[in-house]
């Protein structure tokens, strides 16, 4: 088992599974997003994702990774953040436990997160960083041998996964 956190272009990792940050529509949106639309094929995840939508936020769908080095993406639809009050940390945590569910189910076991609602969603770098290690750790606990790496698009992330995962 691995669990690091490294500053990458998350649509060129060679894993398993990539985790998009995903909209509700499972539709392409802007940050990473887009960029993991944009490096599948455009058209080609769109089309996988259509019949998949709506995703409830808190849940996961997984397509092919078509043009990725990944052989799957994930779609993660994390909660916007309105100050804590509207079970956003539950469903954050879900995001990433059913991730790792649909992960084992596909038989991989290599897997890399964004700061899943970080961006746009507006969810704290540092509160969503703690239930997203928090929340890995534990399903590696409990349902075993898997490689996760969160990339960070950025150094501040970077820095803060690495506060985190050394605590």
């Amino acid at each position: 088992m691995t669990l690091s956190a490294i500053r990458a272009d998350i649509t060129a990792l060679d894993v398993d599974a990539i985790v998009n940050a995903a909209n509700e529509r499972l539709a392409q949106g802007g940050g990473v997003c887009g960029a993991i639309f944009r490096a599948a094929g455009e058209a080609l995840l769109a089309r996988a994702c259509a019949p998949l939508a709506p995703c409830p936020t808190g849940a996961a769908r997984i397509t092919p990774g078509f043009a990725l080095k990944a052989r799957h993406v994930i779609h993660a639809v994390g909660p916007v953040w309105y100050g804590g009050d509207r079970d956003e940390p539950a469903l954050l945590a879900s995001c990433y436990r059913e991730s790792l569910r649909l992960l084992r189910e596909a038989g991989g076991r290599s897997i890399a997160f964004p700061a899943i609602s970080t961006g746009i969603f507006g969810y704290p770098l540092a509160a969503a960083t703690r239930i997203a290690v928090a929340t890995v750790r534990e399903e590696i606990a409990a349902h075993g041998d898997l490689d996760v790496t969160f990339a960070c698009f950025d150094q501040h992330t970077l820095d803060t996964y690495t506060k985190e995962l050394s605590a």
